[in-house]
């Protein structure tokens, strides 16, 4: 049995978390033949956490790790930054239909996700410009954010979380911007330089883990000892696969018509001098309607001026390409959103703009387990990619070890990806729906 890749990542324009990094120096692409007992398909915060979860449970396993592009050019080098611990949907609707066990196991799984961030984090040394434990806020920008942010301070009430709920002059305190209503504070959120943040974790991996950057997995054959993997100019041979990919791993054909591939995107400010714009300078939000506007004040280094990050739009993209015209259309979004937001900082440009691919399921859970024998998933972590695919590579490492956990048993526990109508109808069906969910969001 032999699954061969149809398609590979694109090269896209680097975001601009991997801009600003200066060069490093890359593991060598696999050459020739070698042997592992576990081998992970993807560099990202999947395959990584599952790298590092299966060396702590048995550091004498032989791991290989191949990587399509270099470590931070793909998905998680793109992503905003938000490792959360609580639930993400900060409005009633849809934090309110679950129940308190549902929720609670999300809460575990995400402080699954950050324990192993945070291990990593301190036995590494990394500073808050990697690695900030800084909590995160919620804002609202009209009387319906304010009132889905005030059932959700409820909501955490009752789960006995920690939260903080502000007027909109204790916002404006914090962001320095009159626009925003009300916000809340919860503790619990990392945040973290994506792109700085998953190198750091790759090469801290290494020499345990035997890194591959630029080198897809071609091709995988199942053989009597275990799988072949095959690269541009190697092979692996493996007694176990995981498949941390995310969307590609509908390229060499698991989960066919079951995966939708979405992209978000993304503006980074050129710097600013830090006296045009109160508040404090270092801060994170995410909107109170799920479908708006995230935001994040990063503090330069020394006499760097800070930035501002807006990232918004979501759009249907199948064949996991985004064209410059897509990023432009959303850049002119941002510029938009930024300036009822931040009106005191006209004039100042986005430096950076880019766009990141994420796979969801119909039903909004991952396609996980074993899926051959011996070829375990993690993928489609339906948003929050830096929190659920952590969780979710973490659970494939012990799955694959058959080690249990909290962890594994939330993970097993859940219901497979659901199959999504025939084409054209679901592009028809996604389209709509991103739209009225854009339309609904309003001013946030």
């Amino acid at each position: 049995m032999m699954f061969k890749a149809r398609k590979l990542p694109q090269h896209l324009k680097p975001s601009g978390w991997l801009a600003m990094l200066p060069p490093r120096p890359e593991a060598p692409p696999l050459e020739g033949e070698v042997s592992a007992d576990v081998t992970i398909i993807g560099g990202g915060f999947a395959g990584l956490a599952a790298a590092r979860r299966l060396a702590q449970l048995d550091p004498a396993l032989r791991i290989v790790l191949l990587e399509a592009l270099a470590i931070g050019e793909g998905a998680c080098g793109r992503n905003s930054g938000f490792i959360i611990d609580l639930p993400h949907e900060v409005s009633s609707e849809s934090y309110g239909s679950d129940s308190a066990t549902k929720a609670r196991n999300e809460i575990t799984m995400n402080r699954t996700a950050i324990a192993l961030a945070r291990g990593m984090a301190e036995e590494q040394g990394w500073g808050r410009e990697i690695f900030d434990p800084c909590g995160k806020y919620a804002i609202a920008m009209g009387a319906d954010g304010d009132r889905h942010l005030a059932e959700y301070a409820r909501q955490l009430q009752g789960l006995g979380e920690a939260h903080k709920l502000l007027n909109a002059a204790g916002i404006q305190a914090v962001t320095g911007s009159p626009a925003f209503t009300s916000g809340l504070f919860t503790p619990g959120c990392i945040m973290i330089q994506p792109a700085a943040y998953v190198r750091a974790f790759a090469d801290a991996l290494r020499p345990t883990v035997k890194l591959h950057e630029r080198t897809p997995a071609l091709s995988f054959e199942r053989q009597p000892s275990g799988w072949c993997i095959t690269t541009p100019k190697g092979k692996v041979n493996s007694g176990k696969i995981i498949l941390a990919n995310n969307g590609h791993a509908e390229s060499f054909g698991f989960f066919p018509g079951q995966l939708l591939h979405i992209f978000t995107f993304a503006s980074l400010s050129a710097p600013l001098d830090p006296a045009r714009l109160g508040g404090q300078r270092n801060w994170a939000a995410t909107p109170a309607h799920p479908m708006g506007t995230s935001l994040r004040r990063v503090q330069g280094q020394e006499q760097e001026g800070d930035r501002i990050l807006v990232r918004s739009r979501y759009t249907y993209q199948p064949d996991l390409e985004v064209s410059d015209a897509t990023i432009a259309s959303a850049g002119r979004l941002h510029d938009a959103k930024f300036k009822a937001r931040f009106p005191m900082l006209q004039g100042l440009e986005m430096q950076y703009r880019w766009g990141g691919a994420m796979a969801l399921t119909w039903n909004a859970v991952p396609a996980f387990g074993e899926i051959e024998p011996g070829l375990f998933a993690a993928i489609a972590c339906n948003g929050v990619g830096a929190t659920k695919a952590t969780a979710s590579g973490i659970a494939a490492a012990e799955q694959v070890l058959g080690h249990k956990s909290a962890l594994t048993a939330i993970f097993e526990a859940m219901e497979k990806p659901k199959p999504l109508p025939p084409q054209p109808f679901t592009a028809l069906g996604v389209k709509a729906s991103l739209a009225w969910r854009h339309w609904r969001a309003g001013a946030e």
